[in-house]
């Protein structure tokens, strides 16, 4: 997983404050395998008031989830500026909800925008 980082976006890995193109250009649709990748999306409320400090320690937070998932998760992007964060990853059934729940454990203040519901097949 190679993880976007800008100013608006830090993720896994040394943050690189760079600009970057919009999320609909660089999220992938698709695996190395070819295969459609699932995602979702959470929001970071009130993340622009923080101290620094606390914004940097979230961040480091959220990367240790990513890493632990890092076989499933293909790209990840938090924008700063928008207090938004999404995640790509394979498909697995139940795997996005087990991603949520293990970056909710440790930062309970991200909450989950939308995800498709994943269908039995």
């Amino acid at each position: 997983m190679k993880p976007a980082a800008r100013r608006g976006t830090v993720l896994c890995g040394a943050p690189t404050w760079q600009a970057g193109a919009p999320l609909w250009q660089r999220a992938p649709k698709r695996d190395a395998a070819g295969r459609p990748v699932a995602d979702f999306m959470m929001i970071a409320p009130a993340l622009k008031r923080r101290p620094a400090a606390e914004v940097q320690a979230l961040i480091v937070r959220i990367q240790g989830v990513l890493r632990r998932y890092e076989p499933w998760v293909v790209f990840a992007d938090f924008n700063l500026d928008l207090n938004v964060l999404w995640v790509s990853h394979r498909h697995r059934p139940g795997l996005g909800w087990e991603l949520v729940g293990a970056l909710r454990a440790v930062a309970p203040e991200l909450r989950l925008v939308a995800q498709v519901p994943e269908v039995p097949g």
